[in-house]
Protein backbone atom coordinates (compact mmCIF):
# COMPACT_ATOMS: atom_id res chain seq x y z
CA UNK A 1 0.00 0.00 0.00
CA UNK A 2 1.29 3.42 -0.87
CA UNK A 3 2.77 5.34 2.03
CA UNK A 4 0.77 8.40 2.98
CA UNK A 5 2.52 11.76 2.77
CA UNK A 6 1.22 13.76 5.69
CA UNK A 7 1.94 17.13 4.27
CA UNK A 8 0.22 16.26 1.03
CA UNK A 9 2.11 17.64 -1.91
CA UNK A 10 3.99 19.99 0.37
CA UNK A 11 7.05 17.87 1.13
CA UNK A 12 8.29 14.73 2.80
CA UNK A 13 11.23 15.70 4.98
CA UNK A 14 9.70 14.42 8.24
CA UNK A 15 10.89 11.08 9.69
CA UNK A 16 8.91 7.91 9.66
CA UNK A 17 7.00 8.48 12.87
CA UNK A 18 5.52 11.65 11.47
CA UNK A 19 4.25 9.69 8.49
CA UNK A 20 1.26 7.73 9.67
CA UNK A 21 1.07 5.53 6.61
CA UNK A 22 0.84 2.63 9.00
CA UNK A 23 -1.39 4.25 11.59
CA UNK A 24 -4.80 3.88 10.04
CA UNK A 25 -4.31 0.23 9.16
CA UNK A 26 -2.51 -0.42 12.43
CA UNK A 27 -5.25 1.21 14.44
CA UNK A 28 -7.90 -0.68 12.52
CA UNK A 29 -6.20 -3.96 13.35
CA UNK A 30 -5.58 -3.10 17.00
CA UNK A 31 -8.43 -0.81 17.89
CA UNK A 32 -11.34 -2.65 16.36
CA UNK A 33 -12.54 -6.04 17.55
CA UNK A 34 -12.08 -8.77 15.03
CA UNK A 35 -15.18 -9.42 13.02
CA UNK A 36 -16.40 -12.90 12.18
CA UNK A 37 -16.07 -14.24 8.65
CA UNK A 38 -19.04 -15.98 7.19
CA UNK A 39 -17.77 -18.15 4.37
CA UNK A 40 -15.05 -17.63 1.80
CA UNK A 41 -17.10 -16.98 -1.31
CA UNK A 42 -18.26 -13.50 -2.21
CA UNK A 43 -22.02 -13.20 -2.13
CA UNK A 44 -23.60 -13.70 -5.54
CA UNK A 45 -25.70 -10.94 -6.97
CA UNK A 46 -29.34 -11.90 -7.18
CA UNK A 47 -31.83 -10.08 -9.27
CA UNK A 48 -34.71 -11.26 -7.14
CA UNK A 49 -33.25 -10.46 -3.72
CA UNK A 50 -30.83 -7.55 -3.11
CA UNK A 51 -27.84 -8.27 -0.90
CA UNK A 52 -28.50 -7.77 2.77
CA UNK A 53 -26.47 -5.51 5.01
CA UNK A 54 -24.86 -8.55 6.63
CA UNK A 55 -23.79 -9.98 3.26
CA UNK A 56 -22.25 -6.69 2.17
CA UNK A 57 -20.51 -6.34 5.54
CA UNK A 58 -18.94 -9.77 5.21
CA UNK A 59 -17.74 -9.01 1.69
CA UNK A 60 -16.31 -5.64 2.80
CA UNK A 61 -14.44 -7.25 5.70
CA UNK A 62 -12.99 -9.94 3.44
CA UNK A 63 -11.84 -7.33 0.92
CA UNK A 64 -10.15 -5.35 3.69
CA UNK A 65 -8.48 -8.45 5.13
CA UNK A 66 -7.19 -9.33 1.65
CA UNK A 67 -5.86 -5.78 1.07
CA UNK A 68 -8.31 -5.16 -1.77
CA UNK A 69 -8.76 -1.60 -0.61
CA UNK A 70 -10.77 -0.26 -3.54
CA UNK A 71 -13.26 -3.12 -3.24
CA UNK A 72 -13.45 -2.65 0.52
CA UNK A 73 -14.11 1.09 0.17
CA UNK A 74 -16.88 0.45 -2.38
CA UNK A 75 -18.48 -2.21 -0.20
CA UNK A 76 -18.29 -0.22 3.04
CA UNK A 77 -19.93 2.71 1.27
CA UNK A 78 -22.65 0.36 0.03
CA UNK A 79 -23.20 -1.07 3.51
CA UNK A 80 -23.40 2.41 5.01
CA UNK A 81 -26.23 3.35 2.68
CA UNK A 82 -28.23 0.66 4.46
CA UNK A 83 -26.96 1.48 7.95
CA UNK A 84 -25.54 5.05 8.00
CA UNK A 85 -24.56 4.99 11.69
CA UNK A 86 -22.63 1.72 11.61
CA UNK A 87 -19.62 2.69 13.72
CA UNK A 88 -17.19 -0.03 12.64
CA UNK A 89 -18.00 0.56 8.99
CA UNK A 90 -17.43 4.28 9.30
CA UNK A 91 -14.11 3.68 11.04
CA UNK A 92 -12.89 1.17 8.47
CA UNK A 93 -14.03 3.34 5.56
CA UNK A 94 -12.42 6.48 7.02
CA UNK A 95 -9.09 4.78 7.70
CA UNK A 96 -9.01 3.15 4.27
CA UNK A 97 -9.68 6.50 2.60
CA UNK A 98 -6.98 8.02 4.78
CA UNK A 99 -4.49 5.37 3.68
CA UNK A 100 -5.41 6.03 0.05
CA UNK A 101 -4.63 9.74 0.69
CA UNK A 102 -8.21 10.66 -0.13
CA UNK A 103 -8.15 13.15 2.70
CA UNK A 104 -11.31 15.12 1.93
CA UNK A 105 -13.41 11.94 1.85
CA UNK A 106 -11.61 10.59 4.94
CA UNK A 107 -12.27 13.89 6.74
CA UNK A 108 -16.00 13.75 6.03
CA UNK A 109 -16.24 10.12 7.16
CA UNK A 110 -14.24 10.76 10.34
CA UNK A 111 -16.54 13.70 11.12
CA UNK A 112 -19.56 11.41 10.90
CA UNK A 113 -17.82 8.81 13.04
CA UNK A 114 -16.92 11.37 15.71
CA UNK A 115 -20.55 12.43 16.10
CA UNK A 116 -21.17 8.86 17.23
CA UNK A 117 -17.96 8.29 19.21
CA UNK A 118 -16.74 11.64 20.59
CA UNK A 119 -14.65 9.80 23.21
CA UNK A 120 -12.44 8.09 20.59
CA UNK A 121 -9.15 10.00 20.83
CA UNK A 122 -7.51 8.28 17.82
CA UNK A 123 -10.49 9.34 15.72
CA UNK A 124 -9.98 12.99 16.63
CA UNK A 125 -6.29 12.59 15.80
CA UNK A 126 -6.86 11.18 12.31
CA UNK A 127 -9.63 13.71 11.66
CA UNK A 128 -7.25 16.53 12.58
CA UNK A 129 -4.49 15.20 10.35
CA UNK A 130 -6.96 14.79 7.48
CA UNK A 131 -8.02 18.42 7.95
CA UNK A 132 -4.38 19.45 7.98
CA UNK A 133 -4.05 17.85 4.54
CA UNK A 134 -7.09 19.76 3.28
CA UNK A 135 -5.57 22.96 4.69
CA UNK A 136 -8.32 23.60 7.24
CA UNK A 137 -5.74 24.66 9.77
CA UNK A 138 -7.85 26.13 12.63
CA UNK A 139 -10.18 23.12 12.58
CA UNK A 140 -7.25 20.73 12.39
CA UNK A 141 -5.63 22.33 15.43
CA UNK A 142 -8.86 22.21 17.40
CA UNK A 143 -9.40 18.52 16.66
CA UNK A 144 -5.79 17.54 17.29
CA UNK A 145 -5.93 19.27 20.66
CA UNK A 146 -9.17 17.43 21.36
CA UNK A 147 -7.32 14.18 20.66
CA UNK A 148 -4.67 15.21 23.19
CA UNK A 149 -7.21 16.03 25.88
CA UNK A 150 -9.33 12.95 25.17
CA UNK A 151 -6.34 10.63 25.25
CA UNK A 152 -4.78 8.25 22.75
CA UNK A 153 -3.68 5.52 25.12
CA UNK A 154 -0.16 4.19 24.72
CA UNK A 155 0.07 4.77 20.97
CA UNK A 156 3.43 6.53 20.95
CA UNK A 157 3.70 7.02 17.19
CA UNK A 158 0.25 8.56 16.96
CA UNK A 159 0.85 10.78 20.00
CA UNK A 160 4.17 12.07 18.62
CA UNK A 161 2.59 12.79 15.27
CA UNK A 162 -0.26 14.70 16.87
CA UNK A 163 2.22 16.77 18.91
CA UNK A 164 4.20 17.53 15.76
CA UNK A 165 1.18 18.76 13.83
CA UNK A 166 0.03 20.84 16.81
CA UNK A 167 3.46 22.48 17.00
CA UNK A 168 3.56 23.45 13.32
CA UNK A 169 -0.05 24.64 13.34
CA UNK A 170 0.45 26.81 16.42
CA UNK A 171 3.33 28.52 14.64
CA UNK A 172 1.33 28.83 11.41
CA UNK A 173 -1.45 30.52 13.40
CA UNK A 174 1.08 32.88 15.08
CA UNK A 175 0.86 31.30 18.54
CA UNK A 176 4.62 31.15 18.82
CA UNK A 177 4.97 30.85 22.59
CA UNK A 178 2.49 27.98 22.73
CA UNK A 179 4.33 26.30 19.87
CA UNK A 180 7.65 26.66 21.63
CA UNK A 181 6.20 25.24 24.85
CA UNK A 182 5.04 22.16 22.94
CA UNK A 183 8.43 21.81 21.28
CA UNK A 184 10.16 21.88 24.63
CA UNK A 185 7.87 19.12 25.92
CA UNK A 186 8.67 17.01 22.87
CA UNK A 187 12.41 17.51 23.31
CA UNK A 188 12.15 16.72 27.01
CA UNK A 189 10.31 13.50 26.21
CA UNK A 190 13.17 12.29 24.01
CA UNK A 191 11.49 12.83 20.64
CA UNK A 192 13.66 12.66 17.54
CA UNK A 193 15.36 16.05 17.25
CA UNK A 194 15.89 16.24 13.49
CA UNK A 195 12.27 16.83 12.45
CA UNK A 196 11.90 19.48 15.17
CA UNK A 197 14.69 21.69 13.84
CA UNK A 198 12.67 23.63 11.28
CA UNK A 199 9.57 23.98 13.53
CA UNK A 200 11.86 25.28 16.31
CA UNK A 201 13.47 27.75 13.91
CA UNK A 202 10.12 29.03 12.68
CA UNK A 203 8.76 29.42 16.21
CA UNK A 204 11.96 31.05 17.43
CA UNK A 205 12.09 33.51 14.53
CA UNK A 206 8.32 33.99 14.79
CA UNK A 207 7.63 33.18 11.16
CA UNK A 208 4.00 32.07 10.54
CA UNK A 209 4.86 29.29 8.12
CA UNK A 210 4.65 25.52 7.90
CA UNK A 211 8.05 23.86 7.39
CA UNK A 212 7.17 23.10 3.77
CA UNK A 213 6.29 26.76 3.17
CA UNK A 214 9.79 28.04 4.02
CA UNK A 215 11.14 29.95 1.01
CA UNK A 216 14.39 28.48 -0.32
CA UNK A 217 16.30 31.65 0.54
CA UNK A 218 15.13 31.46 4.16
CA UNK A 219 15.74 27.79 4.82
CA UNK A 220 19.35 28.21 5.99
CA UNK A 221 18.50 30.80 8.61
CA UNK A 222 15.50 28.80 9.84
CA UNK A 223 17.57 25.64 10.20
CA UNK A 224 20.40 27.48 11.94
CA UNK A 225 17.96 29.08 14.37
CA UNK A 226 16.24 25.76 14.94
CA UNK A 227 19.50 23.95 15.61
CA UNK A 228 20.45 26.66 18.11
CA UNK A 229 17.11 26.36 19.94
CA UNK A 230 17.28 22.55 20.01
CA UNK A 231 20.87 22.64 21.30
CA UNK A 232 19.90 25.10 24.03
CA UNK A 233 16.86 23.11 25.15
CA UNK A 234 18.81 19.85 25.22
CA UNK A 235 21.46 21.55 27.38
CA UNK A 236 24.22 21.50 24.78
CA UNK A 237 25.12 25.03 25.71
CA UNK A 238 28.46 25.34 23.94
CA UNK A 239 26.88 24.17 20.70
CA UNK A 240 23.94 26.54 21.24
CA UNK A 241 26.28 29.50 21.90
CA UNK A 242 28.24 28.77 18.74
CA UNK A 243 25.10 28.52 16.61
CA UNK A 244 23.55 31.68 18.01
CA UNK A 245 26.77 33.57 17.32
CA UNK A 246 26.96 32.14 13.80
CA UNK A 247 23.35 33.13 13.17
CA UNK A 248 23.95 36.70 14.31
CA UNK A 249 27.14 36.91 12.24
CA UNK A 250 25.67 35.37 9.07
CA UNK A 251 22.33 37.18 9.21
CA UNK A 252 23.01 40.43 11.10
CA UNK A 253 20.11 42.36 9.59
CA UNK A 254 17.44 39.67 9.52
CA UNK A 255 14.33 40.29 11.66
CA UNK A 256 14.09 37.97 14.63
CA UNK A 257 17.75 36.96 14.78
CA UNK A 258 18.81 39.37 17.51
CA UNK A 259 15.62 38.74 19.50
CA UNK A 260 16.31 35.01 19.56
CA UNK A 261 19.98 35.52 20.39
CA UNK A 262 19.08 38.09 23.03
CA UNK A 263 16.53 35.80 24.67
CA UNK A 264 19.27 33.21 25.04
CA UNK A 265 21.80 35.71 26.39
CA UNK A 266 19.35 37.14 28.93
CA UNK A 267 19.70 33.89 30.88
CA UNK A 268 23.52 34.05 30.94
CA UNK A 269 24.79 37.59 30.34
CA UNK A 270 21.98 40.08 30.84
CA UNK A 271 23.90 43.10 29.51
CA UNK A 272 24.68 41.26 26.27
CA UNK A 273 21.04 40.19 26.08
CA UNK A 274 19.88 43.79 26.46
CA UNK A 275 22.24 44.84 23.68
CA UNK A 276 20.84 42.21 21.34
CA UNK A 277 17.23 43.16 22.13
CA UNK A 278 17.97 46.80 21.41
CA UNK A 279 19.56 45.78 18.13
CA UNK A 280 16.39 43.85 17.29
CA UNK A 281 14.32 46.98 17.86
CA UNK A 282 16.56 48.89 15.46
CA UNK A 283 15.85 46.29 12.78
CA UNK A 284 12.21 45.61 13.74
CA UNK A 285 10.80 48.80 15.33
CA UNK A 286 7.40 47.19 15.92
CA UNK A 287 8.75 44.05 17.63
CA UNK A 288 6.44 43.67 20.62
CA UNK A 289 8.17 40.85 22.48
CA UNK A 290 11.59 42.47 22.31
CA UNK A 291 10.06 45.30 24.32
CA UNK A 292 8.47 42.83 26.73
CA UNK A 293 11.74 41.01 27.33
CA UNK A 294 13.61 44.28 27.83
CA UNK A 295 10.95 45.54 30.24
CA UNK A 296 11.16 42.33 32.23
CA UNK A 297 14.94 42.60 32.43
CA UNK A 298 14.80 46.23 33.55
CA UNK A 299 12.34 45.29 36.30
CA UNK A 300 14.74 42.58 37.45
CA UNK A 301 17.45 45.26 37.58
CA UNK A 302 15.14 47.54 39.58
CA UNK A 303 14.76 50.10 36.83
CA UNK A 304 10.93 50.39 36.82
CA UNK A 305 10.68 53.61 34.84
CA UNK A 306 12.57 52.17 31.86
CA UNK A 307 10.50 49.02 32.15
CA UNK A 308 7.27 51.04 32.22
CA UNK A 309 8.07 52.91 29.01
CA UNK A 310 8.84 49.72 27.08
CA UNK A 311 5.85 47.81 28.46
CA UNK A 312 3.50 50.66 27.58
CA UNK A 313 4.87 50.68 24.04
CA UNK A 314 4.29 46.93 23.81
CA UNK A 315 0.70 47.29 25.05
CA UNK A 316 0.05 50.03 22.51
CA UNK A 317 1.26 47.76 19.72
CA UNK A 318 -0.69 44.75 21.05
CA UNK A 319 -3.46 45.82 23.45
CA UNK A 320 -4.48 42.22 24.22
CA UNK A 321 -1.01 41.08 25.25
CA UNK A 322 -1.41 40.09 28.90
CA UNK A 323 2.32 40.06 29.63
CA UNK A 324 2.61 43.73 28.60
CA UNK A 325 -0.17 44.78 30.98
CA UNK A 326 1.35 42.64 33.73
CA UNK A 327 4.70 44.40 33.36
CA UNK A 328 3.02 47.82 33.23
CA UNK A 329 1.25 46.92 36.46
CA UNK A 330 4.42 45.70 38.13
CA UNK A 331 6.31 48.84 37.07
CA UNK A 332 3.55 51.17 38.27
CA UNK A 333 3.34 49.43 41.63
CA UNK A 334 7.13 49.66 41.94
CA UNK A 335 6.98 53.41 41.32
CA UNK A 336 4.25 53.88 43.93
CA UNK A 337 1.29 54.22 41.55
CA UNK A 338 -0.65 51.43 43.26
CA UNK A 339 -4.17 52.18 41.98
CA UNK A 340 -3.05 52.50 38.36
CA UNK A 341 -0.92 49.37 38.72
CA UNK A 342 -3.87 47.37 40.03
CA UNK A 343 -5.96 48.33 36.99
CA UNK A 344 -3.26 47.06 34.63
CA UNK A 345 -2.81 43.85 36.59
CA UNK A 346 -6.56 43.24 36.49
CA UNK A 347 -6.51 43.68 32.70
CA UNK A 348 -3.69 41.13 32.52
CA UNK A 349 -5.60 38.66 34.71
CA UNK A 350 -8.74 38.99 32.61
CA UNK A 351 -6.77 38.33 29.41
CA UNK A 352 -4.69 35.49 30.88
CA UNK A 353 -6.26 33.95 34.01
CA UNK A 354 -3.94 30.93 33.95
CA UNK A 355 -0.66 32.74 34.68
CA UNK A 356 0.26 32.40 38.36
CA UNK A 357 2.61 35.38 38.30
CA UNK A 358 -0.27 37.76 37.58
CA UNK A 359 -2.26 36.40 40.53
CA UNK A 360 0.78 36.74 42.80
CA UNK A 361 1.21 40.35 41.65
CA UNK A 362 -2.44 41.07 42.33
CA UNK A 363 -2.43 39.38 45.75
CA UNK A 364 0.50 41.49 46.91
CA UNK A 365 -0.95 44.68 45.41
CA UNK A 366 -4.37 44.06 46.99
CA UNK A 367 -2.71 43.48 50.35
CA UNK A 368 -0.81 46.75 49.99
CA UNK A 369 -4.11 48.48 49.16
CA UNK A 370 -5.83 46.92 52.17
CA UNK A 371 -8.22 44.88 49.99
CA UNK A 372 -7.94 41.68 52.01
CA UNK A 373 -10.92 39.88 50.47
CA UNK A 374 -9.56 40.43 46.96
CA UNK A 375 -6.12 39.27 48.08
CA UNK A 376 -7.68 36.13 49.55
CA UNK A 377 -9.45 35.42 46.26
CA UNK A 378 -6.16 35.67 44.39
CA UNK A 379 -4.56 33.29 46.87
CA UNK A 380 -7.35 30.80 46.15
CA UNK A 381 -6.72 31.12 42.40
CA UNK A 382 -3.01 30.51 42.93
CA UNK A 383 -3.76 27.35 44.90
CA UNK A 384 -6.06 26.11 42.12
CA UNK A 385 -3.41 26.71 39.49
CA UNK A 386 -0.78 24.93 41.55
CA UNK A 387 -2.80 21.75 42.00
CA UNK A 388 -1.45 18.80 40.00
CA UNK A 389 -3.21 18.61 36.67
CA UNK A 390 -5.37 15.60 36.13
CA UNK A 391 -4.00 13.13 33.62
CA UNK A 392 -6.20 13.65 30.54
CA UNK A 393 -5.80 9.97 29.60
CA UNK A 394 -6.50 8.66 33.09
CA UNK A 395 -9.40 6.19 33.17
CA UNK A 396 -10.03 6.79 29.47
CA UNK A 397 -9.32 3.26 28.40
CA UNK A 398 -12.27 1.88 30.30
CA UNK A 399 -14.56 4.37 28.58
CA UNK A 400 -13.12 4.25 25.07
CA UNK A 401 -15.29 2.68 22.37
CA UNK A 402 -14.34 -0.66 20.93
CA UNK A 403 -13.11 1.08 17.79
CA UNK A 404 -10.58 3.01 19.87
CA UNK A 405 -9.14 0.14 21.89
Amino acid sequence: MKAANHEGTQGDSSPSWYFLSFVAVGLSAVLLPSLPCFGSEAPQARTAAPLSFEQIRQAADRARDENRDDDAIRLYKQALTKKPDWEEGLWYLATLLYEKEQYAAARDTFRHFMTLRPDAGPGWALLGISEFQTREYPRALDHLQTAMSTGMGERKDLIQSVFYYVVVLLTRLERYDDSMDMLLKMLASGSDQLPLVEPAGLAGLRLPLLPVEIPPDRRDIVRLAGNAVVAMQTQHYEDAEAKFKQMAADFPNEPGVHFLHGAYLMQLHSDDGIREMKRELEISPSHVLARVRLAEQYLAQQQPQQALTLAQEAAKLDPKLASAHMLIGEALVATGALAEGLKELEIARNDDPLTSRIHWDLMRAYMSAGRTDDARNEKTEIEKLNRPAENPTQDKKSREPSVAK
